[in-house]
């Protein structure tokens, strides 16, 4: 599923909320803060709406870019350029898509702020326990 900003989702499954507790200032209690005494569970199936995507992951190399740049290109001018032009920018292509398919592979991590209709807001939160609404 693509997580976009106002898009309607629900919790796909329990969860604990565990941890200490913080002002949503950022203001510190002190070095004493006690830990919260318990936590807040959140119901599969609670509705809510996504304000922030962060996705975190490997930003594409030079290979990966030029790839993609290099198949923009083919996809666009490829059958208007002449044949010996053409197989070089498909040879060219073909060295380039081991790279693409190793950025292609790389796992991205993404997490969610979400708005509950309760009021609750969780913010990085993993992007798989939702479920679109």
């Amino acid at each position: 599923m693509t997580f976009t900003e106002g898009r309607r989702v629900t919790l796909a499954e329990d969860l604990r909320l565990t941890g200490h507790v913080a002002r949503a200032d950022g203001s510190s209690q002190g070095a004493d803060a006690e830990p919260a005494a318990g936590f807040l569970a959140l119901g599969a199936g609670m509705g809510g709406t996504v304000e922030r995507v962060n996705v975190y992951g490997r930003e594409k190399g030079q290979e990966a870019r030029e790839y993609e740049r290099l198949t923009s290109l083919f996809e666009d001018f490829g059958p208007q350029m002449p044949p010996a032009s053409r197989q070089q920018l498909e040879e060219r292509i073909a060295a380039l898509q081991p790279a693409w398919q190793s950025y292609q592979e790389q796992q991205q991590r993404v997490t969610v702020r979400v708005r509950f209709d309760n009021g609750f807001l969780l913010d990085e939160a993993p992007a798989d326990v939702f479920t679109a609404a």
